[in-house]
């Protein structure tokens, strides 16, 4: 059986999480990219094809000239929408295209959750800065990408100058990108992580995300949380279902205020930054072989048999000024007082970077997991003050 995976830039999720797994499934895979020579540096041992993995329809023509597909798989943000139109086209299992639209594009979510009474957020697309003058937003609001990722040009804003400023700011970084302004919404910043078939939907528990100070939204850590209070839950798998979102991995961050939950986006795919692995690790499901052979059209088990027990959190330095890494810690992997730890750089020592505000301003990622969280949160303290990052200007 062929696979086809559409992938932008070389992951972690992939290298140690979709490969594996393929392999484990007896898969053949076959990964179209724009960027063949970054890929086959890092897995030489698959077949690897250019195309424009952006243009579903040079997807389709270059599967079509190839061998038959028995799955179109991607994990990207960016690619969600060409492989359900593949999929569909060559008859495969896979998303619907409309619902990873739908979900990609910030202000067409916003649009539909309003129409279908799910919820409803002060949000407006900009394409024309000049016209910005025209606009009365509530203030403090955000200003993101319509289609961006990662936190990045996500900015909070607090009045009408400010607006403008940042809004021009982004754009000349992104020539013709569409923005979204809209409400700020309080409160405590938390993931949800689903895996449905169409059949059945598995709640894999979800993060608590501490966020940079404003007014940047930097991912700085997350805290695993085996289980979300009910109505929380059910509230957020409503405005999912509002969504039409039920197939394959779903990583959706959500806000909590006052005991309401409202989502912030909706990430349809695994959720990344190495966080799907330890996932994986601690619940002790083959997490992507099961992502896998949803695509391949098969059914969920009515129960995955996960751990229970399991604490974890994750934490990446970041690079809080521009410069050369100068010092930075090795990868590791160890045991300490019944906590795994493993800590992986994401940077290179002399390697030169701007503050992106986003996360490529992460220098590492460290994971940690047990059984009990303040044994965890102890072992994790420890060992990032015995570690030194440098960065010389």
């Amino acid at each position: 059986m062929r696979m086809y995976l559409l992938a932008l830039n070389p992951t972690d999720s992939v290298t140690e999480g979709f490969l594996p797994a393929a392999a484990r499934l007896g898969l053949d895979v076959t990964l179209l990219t724009d960027q063949p020579d970054a890929h086959r540096r890092v897995y030489p041992e698959i077949e690897i094809l250019e195309c424009d993995v952006r243009d579903f329809r040079a997807v389709v023509t270059r599967i079509s000239t190839h061998h038959r597909p028995d799955a179109v798989f991607t994990n990207s943000d960016h690619l969600q929408t060409q492989a359900a139109l593949a999929a569909d086209y060559f008859g495969l299992s896979g998303k619907d295209w409309w619902v990873t639209l739908r979900t990609k594009d910030k202000a067409e979510m916003r649009r539909h959750l309003a129409s279908v009474g799910a919820d409803t957020v002060w949000s407006t697309e900009v394409t024309d800065v000049p016209g910005l003058a025209a606009l009365d937003p509530p203030y403090p609001c955000v200003v993101k990408p319509r289609e961006g990722v990662a936190s990045e040009d996500v900015v909070l804003v607090d009045g009408p100058e400010e607006l403008l400023a940042r809004c021009t700011e982004i754009q000349s970084r992104r020539s013709g990108a569409a923005l979204v302004v809209e409400e700020y919404l309080p409160g405590e910043l938390y993931t949800l992580e689903t895996l449905g078939d169409c059949h059945v939907r598995h709640v894999l528990g979800g993060f608590h995300t501490r966020v940079s100070p404003p007014p940047y939204f930097i991912e700085e850590g997350l805290t695993f949380v085996a289980a979300h209070p009910e109505p929380i839950v059910a509230q957020v798998l409503a405005q999912l279902d509002a969504l039409g979102v039920g197939f394959g991995a779903c990583h959706t961050e959500f806000v909590v205020h006052e005991g309401r939950a409202r989502i912030i986006e909706v990430n349809y795919r695994a959720i990344g930054d190495q966080c799907d692995l330890l996932l994986a690790r601690l619940l002790e499901i083959p997490l992507f072989d099961h992502i896998l052979r949803t695509h391949l059209g098969e059914r969920l088990p009515a129960d995955l048999g996960a751990r229970g027990d399991g604490a974890a959190r994750l934490e990446y330095p970041c690079a809080e000024s521009a410069g050369t890494l100068t010092a930075a810690p090795a990868a590791t992997e160890l045991t300490v007082d019944g906590v795994q730890l493993a800590y992986r750089p994401l940077r290179e020592v002399g390697e030169r970077h701007e503050v992106y505000h986003t996360n490529r301003d992460f220098l590492g990622v460290l994971r940690a997991m047990g059984t009990d969280q303040e044994a965890v949160d102890k072992v994790v303290a420890e060992f990032l003050a015995g570690q030194r990052w440098e960065i010389q200007r």
